[in-house]
């Protein structure tokens, strides 16, 4: 009997190479539930989906229908599974614990997405920094430059960008600006030793000095419990006044009510974001800003980047089914 593996989310880009990929090697049931009770009971015994021994997770597009992979889910999963292979860097809707107590490894697909991630962030730093979301409202509204303050806008040349997360989409991200040139800082976990030697580190006991030097915070950690709420009340009020954020990673991981407080009292000169807390809903007070760049989490979705996330996960799967392991184990899993 060839192994079964669930494709959760439809294969919109690389077809052909996911057909390459199982041919003879693997039977692929793709879940049609539309709901996450369907979802369940398929899962059971006798289920449409039982003994699959591996899932192909499309991230959001699946939890609108089953919701997130929360513990309640993991533990109802056919005993069979063994690999989830998530789409995109972040994997914050699956319960990493609840997998690890099932005996199922989890990967994901960095790198993918590392230039169109790094290239958005380029682009809400200069907007942010030139104020060019502003003027374009204004345009739009038929009133010009009216209300444009030059002295609210800046250059990037001779600027300071601070990196939160030193990751493939941080290194990138330094790699581009370094062309006007910025000064780039960077805080990590630990030294990043194959980073450019004009990547600056600042260790934990640094990082308000980092801090303090910044420009621009862009962010680039994942989120999990021990870093939601990372960029709160003490780390903003710690960026010199006028300072940027920016967030390419996830909402959650600025507390939200802190940057919004920032921003009121002027404490921060603009932000630029890509994600928020409660997607795809916005707080509408940050609509309110002009000096806000948003954008609705689309760093990552250009037609390369989509089609190579799609053939790293099903690489992963594949090498579980072929070589007992995928070359992306999530973090949690190599510690």
């Amino acid at each position: 009997m060839v192994p079964r593996i669930l494709i959760c989310g439809d294969i919109e880009w690389a077809q052909k190479e996911c057909d390459d990929l199982f041919n003879g090697l693997a039977e692929l049931v793709h879940m049609d539930s539309p709901d996450r009770a369907d979802f369940l009971a398929n899962s059971r015994p006798g289920g449409k989906y039982d003994s699959i021994v591996g899932i192909y997770h499309r991230g959001g597009r699946t939890a609108a229908r089953i919701g997130d992979l929360n513990k309640e889910l993991i533990s109802q999963l056919p005993g069979s599974v063994q690999w989830i292979a998530s789409l995109g860097a972040g994997y914050d809707q699956i319960d990493i614990d609840a997998c690890k107590e099932r005996g199922i490894r989890v990967s994901n697909t960095p790198k993918a997405g590392d230039d169109a991630t790094a290239t958005t962030a380029l682009y809400l730093i200069i907007s942010a920094l030139r104020l060019f979301s502003h003027a374009e409202r204004d345009l739009r509204a038929g009133k010009w430059k009216s209300s444009h303050n030059p002295g609210a806008a800046h250059d990037l040349t001779g600027r300071t960008l601070a990196i939160l997360g030193l990751g493939g989409i941080g290194l990138r991200l330094a790699e581009l600006v370094r062309a006007f040139p910025m000064r780039v800082l960077y805080h990590n976990r630990r030294k990043v030793e194959h980073a450019p030697e004009y990547c600056e580190y600042y260790p934990a006991e640094r990082l308000d000095e980092m801090l303090a030097s910044a420009d621009v915070l862009s962010v680039h950690v994942p989120l999990n419990r021990n870093t939601e709420g990372l960029v709160g009340e003490k780390m903003i009020r710690k960026l010199r006044k006028g300072a940027v954020i920016v967030n390419t990673a996830r909402g959650k991981v600025i507390d939200e009510a802190a940057l919004i407080r920032a921003l009121e009292h002027g404490h921060l000169g603009a932000v630029g974001l890509d994600v928020f807390p409660d997607e795809p809903k916005v707080n509408p007070r940050l609509l309110d800003f002009p000096n806000a760049t948003l954008l609705p989490h689309v760093g990552g979705a250009t037609w390369e980047t989509l089609r190579n996330m799609e053939i790293r996960a099903l690489t992963n799967l594949r090498d579980f089914l072929t070589k007992g392991h995928g070359e992306d184990l999530v973090p949690e899993f190599r510690e």
